[in-house]
């Protein structure tokens, strides 16, 4: 090969490693977004109904189907004072968790179980806002604050 040949032939290298470095999130893992709604209406059949609350019932949301380890909600203020905060609601999976895209709170979410035995999602009050944190099936944590709003009569 000719010099010429060599200085084009590391220039594509040069010009398609740039490349490869600028588009490097196509190879990376699509980022969870966690989207909530508190709804005013019934929950549609077949949606489980949680405990009465004097809250509207929060759906949560993911961008992507996810296959869901744990999940707990707090109330936020103990989150951000204690590294050990009291769970409202804690949801674990043994093994074989079923991808969910979303789910309401106090539901019951295919796959998963209570942490304790027989304990239900604590009712969530007007107002307040929580943390919900979730851990999926590849080792992600992901947090997401909400509040809740009042039910309406």
């Amino acid at each position: 090969m000719t010099t010429k040949q060599w200085v084009l032939a590391g220039l594509v290298l040069l010009l398609g490693g740039i490349s490869l470095y600028l588009n490097r999130d196509w190879f990376g893992r699509e980022e969870i977004h966690i989207i909530h709604r508190s709804s005013p209406r019934p929950l549609p059949p077949g949606r489980s109904q949680p405990a009465p609350s004097p809250s509207s019932p929060v759906l949560f949301g993911f961008n992507q189907k996810l296959r869901l380890v744990e999940l707990k909600v707090f109330p936020l203020h103990e989150a951000e004072t204690n590294k050990y905060a009291h769970a409202i609601w804690h949801l674990v999976s043994d093994s074989n968790s079923v991808p969910v895209k979303s789910f309401t709170y106090g539901s019951r979410v295919p796959g998963m179980r209570p942490a304790a035995k027989g304990t239900q999602a604590e009712p969530l009050q007007p107002w307040t806002d929580y943390r919900l944190r979730i851990e999926t099936a590849d080792k992600v944590r992901v947090e997401h604050d909400f509040q809740a709003v009042p039910a309406r009569p």
